[in-house]
């Protein structure tokens, strides 16, 4: 069998034989650019907005502010803040029961939501 013939006929080997159309370096580039910028602005930037918003709040954290916290449980921590340092906040979450959060560790702002009057 000659296997040249048979490369020249797929094309393979260069020549005047018909293989299939190559397209420029920047035809192939295309489809790359477009994915890109589909995950640009269907993930990545969406994502900055939501932690640029985050800093902005721990930023502007005082006393008295109710705080959610996202704790390494599944569930999460609701209180008012009572101190401030630069790295962890104090809140307390029942009335004389103090706990230290880390300010990473602050999920957003609570809603100011009137707390259950006891009866």
């Amino acid at each position: 069998m000659n296997w040249t013939g048979l490369a020249y006929a797929m094309g393979g080997l260069g020549g005047t034989g018909g293989g299939g159309a190559q397209g420029g370096g920047f035809a192939a580039l295309v489809p790359l650019l477009l994915m890109f910028a589909i995950f640009y602005f269907l993930l990545i930037r969406p994502q900055q907005k939501k932690q640029k918003k985050l800093r902005e709040v721990l930023a502007a954290l005082k006393r008295g502010d109710m705080v959610v916290t996202s704790v390494v449980t599944s569930g999460g921590l609701h209180g008012k803040i009572t101190g401030l340092t630069e790295r962890v906040i104090t809140l307390e979450i029942a009335e004389k029961v103090r706990v230290k959060v880390g300010r990473g560790y602050i999920a957003g702002m609570a809603s100011q939501e009137p707390e259950p009057s006891k009866k």
